[in-house]
């Protein structure tokens, strides 16, 4: 993809360059996947007579490195320990049949199509692994509209880490300031400022109670807003924030 260097222009101030980027979290936020991942924890637990704590499980939304653990929270429970060798294989497997029947969720592929339109790269920045991403965007016939793809498999640190999104960036070979992100979860949104980019919080269906006061702009769902008037909402937060701080 050919990118206008600028060449003859007046060099610009970082906030007001061009965005040249926009960044997709995956789960969440492309198809709703952490749904799917409750319910199998939900069946499980259920299997055990226990209901499983949701304001426990939002912390693992977004993210591989959360401290609280549902298999460990179920043992605690319930007194003693259980076969996992048994019990996650058959978990997962039915979360990933749960998953694999999931489409796009609404306004994906439309932002999608606008961006290519607009001539902005387009990137993945994801807690889970290459392969569950890359076969889900297979299935829905998206994975080549990506530039990059970034996942656990290739950082140190999951979300809320910055890790993702600095990778990211450096793949795309653009700024923080010429990059936005869109994320489902607070986790994501903390990854995506602490690499510097703006962030647009789209909450996924178990995250409209959060808090999301960390993002530049808040959206209902990709179905709401085109792109082009997400930018625009992005810049005039941009200035209201310069003018606050005086700059």
């Amino acid at each position: 993809m050919t990118l206008d260097s600028g060449a003859g222009q007046a060099p610009a101030r970082p906030d007001d360059r061009a965005f040249r980027a926009v960044v997709f979290d995956f789960d969440g936020l492309i198809i709703d996947t952490e749904t799917t991942a409750l319910r199998s924890w939900q069946e499980l637990y259920a299997r055990f007579g226990e209901e499983l704590p949701l304001d426990r499980w939002v912390t693992l939304i977004g993210t591989w490195d959360a401290e609280w653990s549902p298999a460990a929270e179920l043992e605690e429970r319930l007194g003693r320990s259980l076969d996992w060798d048994m019990l996650e294989p058959e978990r997962m497997a039915r979360e990933r049949a749960l998953a694999h029947a999931q489409p796009l969720l609404p306004g994906v592929l439309a932002r999608l199509d606008e961006a290519r339109e607009m001539g902005l790269r387009l990137a993945i920045a994801s807690s889970s692994s290459r392969a569950w991403v890359e076969k889900h965007l297979a299935r829905l016939g998206i994975l080549d509209r990506f530039c990059a793809l970034l996942t656990r498999d290739d950082v140190e640190r999951t979300k809320p880490d910055p890790e993702l999104y600095r990778g990211v960036l450096a793949a795309l070979g653009v700024t923080a300031a010429e990059a936005f992100a869109l994320e489902d979860s607070v986790n994501g949104v903390v990854a995506a400022k602490g690499a510097g980019l703006r962030v647009v919080a789209v909450p996924g269906p178990l995250m409209h109670g959060a808090d999301f006061s960390g993002a530049d702009l808040r959206i209902g769902s990709l179905a709401e807003v085109k792109l082009v008037e997400i930018i625009a909402r992005l810049r005039a937060h941009t200035v209201r924030t310069s003018t606050r701080q005086g700059r």
